[in-house]
């Protein structure tokens, strides 16, 4: 929609849901319990949000955020910074890389037969393997009001991802305009706050400007985070798309990213899309993780 039309569609809803004090009463929106419906809400209605509201808005945001990025970090970092490597053993004894049968092995000589014990004197952990990512990731998030569970994900993944050693990320968000965020990726709140969901959507637009982020096709990964509905001409999305992927860059694209990863999108585009070298899914982010993974370590 129009942002005219967006914003009317807004009130409307508060009207009609009875969800005025959400945004004009600062004790009102305290009072409710920070969970993911709300940052979808506050998300939603944000440029509503004004003086004390907005700030109380904001700590709200930071809570539900600063525990969905707790929760995901652990197994994102692990996915994409290095395996276990069964054949190295290392001195960093780290309970997750615990090897077992390596441990009874090395003590057996240690067994007491008056006890019945192993008694453990070396305890052995797997290496890990470590790989040097010199990766350009460029995260391309569509912003219309159907994505908002995809961009709050998006703009988590972005945090992560940008602090992980030898990974340059850039995060761009669209509708009609583009909008570069990736001075501010190490704060997901801030790029949170930056959004404005609704309006057109012009991804030829977005995925262009993404291109001239390219300096390394090689070395680049492309992630369009879109219900692939586009608005304008579809002959530059698509000429874009076939340029990005002839060059040698990953093109990835995500028709949904959350808990439950549960699309609604243009088949029709992500099939042409697909057709033109880019791989298209709908994912949690464990399991985006684990993708982008793939193609990080693929040779």
């Amino acid at each position: 929609f129009p942002r005219d039309v967006a914003e009317v569609i807004e009130r409307h809803a508060l009207q009609r849901y009875g969800m005025t004090e959400l945004v004009t009463d600062k004790k009102a929106l305290e009072r409710l319990e920070p969970n993911m419906d709300l940052l979808r809400a506050l998300i939603t209605f944000r440029s509503q949000l004004q003086g004390e509201v907005l700030e109380a808005a904001r700590r709200i945001i930071r809570t539900v955020v600063e525990e969905l990025r707790n929760r995901l970090e652990p197994d994102i970092r692990r996915a994409l910074t290095g395996r276990l490597n069964r054949s190295r053993h290392t001195p960093h004894k780290l309970g997750r890389n615990f090897d077992a049968h390596g441990t009874i092995r090395k003590n057996l000589k240690h067994y007491d037969p008056v006890q019945q014990r192993l008694l453990i004197q070396i305890p052995k952990f797997f290496q890990r393997n470590t790989h040097h990512l010199p990766w350009t990731i460029v995260l391309c998030v569509d912003q219309s009001g159907s994505m908002v569970s995809s961009v709050i994900h998006a703009a988590v993944m972005a945090g992560i991802l940008a602090a992980l050693p030898s990974v340059r990320l850039r995060l761009v968000v669209f509708d009609t305009s583009v909008v570069d965020l990736s001075d501010q990726v190490e704060d997901p709140v801030e790029v949170l706050m930056r959004v404005q969901l609704g309006g057109g959507t012009d991804i030829g637009q977005a995925l262009r400007y993404c291109e001239g982020l390219v300096e390394n096709p090689q070395r680049s990964v492309v992630v369009l985070i879109s219900d692939f509905c586009e608005g304008a001409s579809p002959i530059p999305l698509l000429g874009c798309c076939q340029r990005l992927h002839e060059g040698g860059v990953k093109l990835l694209g995500l028709a949904a990213l959350g808990e439950t990863a549960t699309p609604q999108y243009d088949r029709a585009m992500a099939e042409k899309l697909a057709d033109r070298g880019m791989r298209v899914a709908a994912l949690t982010p464990n399991r985006f993780a684990d993708w982008l993974a793939g193609v990080l370590h693929s040779k």
